[in-house]
């Protein structure tokens, strides 16, 4: 993942520089990487991006039951279906 370093804000100067990059964001500008000990902590995103991530995760989730379902339908034969009542005790 390539970031661009002017997005990327230490945890301390951002404690300092909160609300206004807070306001930056919800304006529609890129999300924000902090770092703490020169390490990826955590990323700041606007909330429209992060239901827009969100959805599109429940997507890629549907696709791979798709995925699935597809495969064992490949096998299916109706004629070994077991009858409810015969399931019953």
């Amino acid at each position: 993942m390539l970031v661009e370093t002017d997005r990327m804000i230490p945890v301390t100067k951002l404690q300092k520089e909160l609300t206004k990059r807070v306001r930056d964001i919800s304006e529609g500008g890129s999300p924000l990487f902090i770092l703490k000990n020169n390490e990826m902590e955590a990323v700041i995103l606007a909330p429209a991006e992060y239901e827009y991530l969100v959805n599109l995760s429940e997507l890629i989730e549907q696709y791979e039951i798709n995925d699935v379902i597809v495969k064992r339908m490949k096998n299916y034969k109706r004629s070994k279906n077991v009858k409810w009542n015969d399931l019953r005790i």
